[in-house]
């Protein structure tokens, strides 16, 4: 049995829903065409196909073999056209996976273009909190904040996010703005529950400084969003990320409260499996959403001495957004 025919063979007869349209297609007879995808099935152990007289559908290891098929073909037909020095037109699925605030404030956006421009790829997105295991599950890329996760990963910089301490300009009418770090004490701070020390904030000045100061207000929660659009409605002041913040800065329905200061810094990047072939479509999908996280501002030094005596260790994690 000639496997990569049989499985150009399975493929075709899924996309035309019979054996007789695929068999025209592909310029062989029916009874060939059945004969070679009863051999494939024989081969892998399992049934791909449910066969009606009707209709057929796929079975839940048909409807596995069926994708990873598709993704095999349009690999070898761009690794042909690479091959012959010819433009290669990005085609199939891109599994990815990333954060819930990455993925509404930065890919979303990322995707419409994208598809825009390469209207034969599709996007299979999966928004998770966790680590996922690429390779386990089967995923071409990730988009991550800090931690890249295994070593047997593979990734690049896509940008900065830096941590902002904000509020809305009514509230900093009312109760004054903040001149130190300090100062936020007799302010309500609104906490983000997933933050490393989601009542502790560190700060940092123009030259390195690392200030410590607990937080802890009127609101506690686990969303970012909720976190921004309560400080808009006037109810704090909020550490969030940058590019949380982009709007909101944008149209002045926040601004900065402590000038001079801000949070932790961490890295974006893409992340990907090493030991798998990075596809034209993944490479030029990486190329494109690079344009869409701008870079931070460099940060700053090193935080040389600490506020209330504390290490510098624990400034440089990753911010839990």
């Amino acid at each position: 049995m000639d496997r990569f025919a049989a499985i150009e063979a399975f493929v075709r007869v899924v996309e035309a829903g019979s054996f007789v349209r695929a068999a025209e297609r592909l310029q062989w007879s029916t009874s060939s065409l059945s004969r070679v995808l009863a051999e494939l099935e024989e081969h892998l152990g399992a049934r791909l196909l449910n066969r009606t007289t009707r209709r057929l559908s796929l079975t839940e290891s048909g409807q596995a073999f069926y994708e990873r098929s598709v993704q095999l073909l349009n690999d070898l037909d761009e690794a042909e056209a690479l091959a012959g020095q010819t433009a290669a037109v990005p085609r199939g699925t891109i599994r990815l996976t990333c954060s819930y605030n990455v993925a509404t404030h930065r890919l979303a956006p990322a995707i419409a273009a994208f598809v825009a421009r390469y209207p034969e790829v599709r996007f299979d997105v999966t928004v998770a909190e966790r680590i996922v295991d690429l390779v386990d599950e089967g995923f071409d890329l990730a988009i991550r904040i800090g931690r890249i996760g295994s070593e047997q990963l593979v990734a690049r910089k896509l940008g900065e996010t830096v941590l902002m301490v904000c509020a809305a300009p009514a509230y900093l009418r009312g109760r004054g703005a903040p001149a130190t770090p300090e100062d936020l004490a007799r302010h309500d701070t609104l906490t983000y529950a997933y933050a490393p020390s989601p009542r502790s904030w560190q700060l940092f000045d123009a030259a390195g400084v690392m200030h410590e100061v607990r937080a802890g207000g009127s609101l506690h929660a686990n969303n970012g969003d909720m976190l921004i659009a309560a400080a808009v409605a006037g109810l704090g002041v909020v550490c969030e990320p940058d590019f949380l913040l982009e709007a909101e800065l944008r149209t002045g329905r926040l601004v900065p409260a402590l000038p001079g200061y801000v949070g932790r810094r961490a890295d974006i990047w893409a992340v990907y499996p090493s030991r798998r072939h990075l596809s034209v479509k993944v490479r030029l999908f990486v190329d494109h959403v690079a344009a869409f996280f701008r870079p931070a501002a460099r940060p700053p030094p090193r935080a040389t001495r600490l506020s209330r005596g504390r290490r510098p260790g624990s400034a440089h994690r990753k911010p839990a957004r």
